[in-house]
Parts: C-alpha cells; structure tokens; sequence
C-alpha cells in the first residue's frame, strides 16, 4: 500500500471529496440505501450534523493530500437511553478499494468510540457486501440480526444486517 496519513477531515479541506465518495457508492453500489446523488448543499447539513453531535470524521490521504477513504458514526437511535451507542460508516473511494484502507478508517473509529465513551457500535450493511461483512468480524464485530427485504435497490429488495461491537467503556455509564 503506498504512503498514507490519518486525518480528522474538515468541512473546508474534504467535503468535494466526500461527497464524491457518496454519489458514486450511492450511484454504483448498495453501500447507501440512496438513489439520488446528494448535493454540495447536503454536505454542509452532514457536517454540522457530525460537529453538533461530537461525532468525529477521520479520513485517510494519499503522500498528495487527496481522500481515499473516510467513515464516521452517529446517533443510532435518537432516544437517551441510546446515548453509549452509535452508528457507523466507512466508505473506500473505488481507485483504492482492498488496499486495507476500510480497516484502516475503523480501527481508528473504534480507538474513537472508545476515548468518547461509547459502548457499541453498530454497523447496517447490505447483506451481500460480504467484503464489509469480512472486514467487522475481522474486528471483533459479531452479527446481531438481519432485517429481510427492509431495501429497495437495482430492482431488488435488500437484506440489511447489523453487526456489533461491544467495548469495555464507559467505566462509570450514568442513567440520564
């Protein structure tokens, strides 16, 4: 794999990118249960979203400063109780796919999670993406359940399994 730099990823510096990344997962993949490209608009939203919330953005570039893979988590569901808890996503740009990028961006959300006191993290991936699904088990993800034909994509419905990692934080978790 060439040289490579771990970045937290800004509004400024990677949203063209990003959103790149997006439409062509959304326009050539099930990564996204999506249909329509999004805009440079749904990228200042997603950003906010992501700063509001203390949800970090971690990219990985090249030696030449370009984007070749990100992911990031969010609410899970908007509920208190839910608050150790997060959803994740990780998306490779299709020049560097199965260069060990995705595990890169994980490990690194995982190390995240953790300084953020989260207890689980879950992953929704299209049932037939077995490479994602290769790579969360590879990182202690376990399968905790598929939701059958909940996606409609390409003429066909989808399957959306969740998998889960549990970590031993917080310490101290509060009700509240």
């Amino acid at each position: 794999m060439s040289e490579h730099t771990i970045v937290h990823c800004s509004f400024e510096r990677h949203a063209d990118s990003i959103l790149e990344i997006f439409n062509e997962a959304i326009l050539n993949s099930t990564a996204l249960y999506d249909y329509k490209p999004r805009t440079s608009q749904s990228m200042v939203q997603w950003f906010e979203a992501k700063r509001t919330g203390g949800f970090p953005v971690i990219g990985v570039e090249d030696s030449n400063g370009a984007l070749m893979a990100f992911g990031s988590y969010g609410t899970f569901r908007g509920w208190p109780a839910y608050k150790y808890t997060v959803e994740h996503s990780v998306y490779v740009h299709k020049d560097h796919r199965g260069q060990g990028l995705g595990r890169t961006v994980m490990q690194a959300l995982i190390a995240a999670a953790r300084q953020n006191d989260i207890h689980a993290m879950i992953g929704g991936i299209d049932a037939a993406n077995a490479s994602s699904i290769a790579l969360h088990e590879r990182l202690g993800f376990k399968h905790a359940g598929t939701l059958p034909q909940v996606g409609f994509k390409f003429g066909r419905w989808l399957d959306l399994a969740f998998y889960e990692l549990l970590l031993d934080t917080p310490a101290q978790p509060v009700d509240g």
